[in-house]
């Protein structure tokens, strides 16, 4: 997900190879304040990144160690704004959250990304229709809610988004719901009707915070419109949309010390799972290249049934992976959202995510060959790979119009997977995983930088 930032700090780390080498740190915040700037980074932010940076690093002996930890530290102090983080939960339910936004910033979306993410924890949500000026908006949302199963409160006897919202705070209230997500009127720009209108939704609501969707796209111009809502409505949280489609990724950087509030979850895919939490720390070992394995273990958790999990990881270590299980955990896979973002996430691995950028799990031909030569096994075969001799494979070509070179092939790679996976199940399985990374020269100098 932030692979064109990730790329210019490990570039940058990467020219520091030796102690008290003022030339190669001089070389290396040069490069790093050049690819910074490309990549739509504030040009104040940039300056003051790389000046602090200089003066940390130079504080001891020059050296890569010196320059990771600085690198760390000024980070930490431009991500790093106060306010809450993720979704915080009021003390008494429910909590009420407005969504504000311009049109077409993705803030209708957003709202249903959210409202799938506070499911998988497991919290009763409701989304309320509010946006009463978009035609689309409330078939939009109820085309969402339906995918989600999450319920949307909706009022077509009214056009006044203060009687909606008042409402379905009473609904929400006799039936016990943990939030409430208002989604509510965008424009193509901020005009004084717009916020007239969201400052009466806004005392009707009373909600426990006020989110802010910027389209990440506009670049510098989510910041500036960011400020505007701040300014005019008071807003707790900024929420980026569509930043999987932004090829430079900089506003990500500056946003939160620019707009002084802070960055609380990012658009990262189309599907309703591509939502992340913005956490300081995790998006700074991201961008050093170090991924993020607690995001990582929490997307997993959301999607892979523990009990299933430890069931599959016993087959695994006995080599009796089979082809049911294979499906089973592409199956949960989709549940994870875009497989860049979760490449991002393996420390390591960042630099396969550009690879699998235009991978998608569900259109896949490769994964669709895989499923078409399963459909056509019978249950035995699925169960026991090693029974398909040559005869079964004829058979099973012809019933899914695949060449028998085809079905040799997937053959051979599921039963490579399962041999690699059964040494990587073992006791020094993330050894193992962590020694093959550092040889693909993923992250900075492998993963020696890993932080401990």
């Amino acid at each position: 997900m932030f692979d064109t930032l990730t790329n210019s700090f490990t570039t940058a780390i990467k020219k520091i190879r030796t102690f008290d080498d003022e030339k190669a740190l001089s070389k290396a915040l040069v490069e790093l304040k050049k690819s910074l700037l490309k990549a739509d980074v504030n040009h104040k932010v940039v300056k003051q990144l790389i000046d602090e940076v200089g003066i940390e690093t130079r504080k001891g002996e020059i050296g890569k160690d010196q320059f990771l930890e600085a690198l760390r530290t000024t980070l930490h102090k431009l991500l790093e704004v106060g306010g809450n983080k993720g979704f915080v939960f009021a003390p008494n339910p429910p909590t009420v959250i407005l969504m504000t936004g311009l049109q077409g910033s993705g803030k209708t979306t957003t709202t249903g990304k959210l409202a799938h993410y506070l499911k998988s924890k497991q919290k009763k949500v409701l989304i309320v229709a509010a946006d009463l000026q978009r035609l689309a908006a409330v078939e939009q949302l109820r085309q969402i809610t339906t995918q989600i199963d999450v319920e949307l409160y909706e009022d077509e006897t009214t056009k006044n988004p203060v009687e909606v919202v008042s409402g379905a705070l009473k609904k929400a209230k006799s039936g016990i719901y943990d939030v409430v997500l208002i989604d509510t009127a965008g424009r193509l720009a901020i005009d004084e009707e717009l916020m007239d209108e969201l400052k009466c939704v806004k005392d009707a609501a009373n909600p426990s915070e006020i989110f802010y969707v910027a389209d990440s796209m506009t670049g510098q111009d989510a910041v500036k419109t960011a400020t505007t809502f701040k300014e005019k409505i008071g807003i707790d949280g900024v929420i980026l949309s569509k930043y999987d489609g932004d090829s430079k990724g900089g506003v990500a950087l500056g946003l939160s010390s620019q707009v002084k509030v802070p960055l609380r979850f990012i658009g990262s895919g189309e599907k309703m799972q591509d939502l992340e939490v913005f956490l300081p720390e995790r998006v700074i070992n991201r961008l050093m290249g170090f991924g993020d394995i607690e995001g990582l273990a929490e997307k997993t958790a959301g999607a892979i049934d523990e009990k299933q999990a430890k069931k599959l990881t016993k087959k695994i270590q006995k080599g009796k992976f089979n082809f049911n299980d294979f499906l089973e955990q592409m199956e949960s896979m989709k549940k994870m959202g875009s497989m860049k973002s979760l490449m991002g996430m393996i420390p390591g691995m960042g630099n396969m995510s550009k690879a699998l950028k235009d991978f998608d799990m569900e259109n896949s031909s490769e994964l669709k060959n895989i499923k078409s030569m399963v459909s056509s096994m019978t249950p035995k075969e699925r169960e026991n790979p090693d029974l398909l001799n040559n005869s079964r494979k004829g058979r099973i070509a012809k019933g899914c119009g695949l060449e028998i070179v085809e079905i040799n092939r997937m053959i051979k790679q599921f039963k490579n997977a399962g041999k690699m996976a059964k040494k990587f199940s073992g006791k020094n399985g993330m050894k193992d995983l962590q020694a093959m990374m550092g040889q693909m020269g993923g992250g900075p100098g492998g993963m020696a930088g890993l932080p401990r």
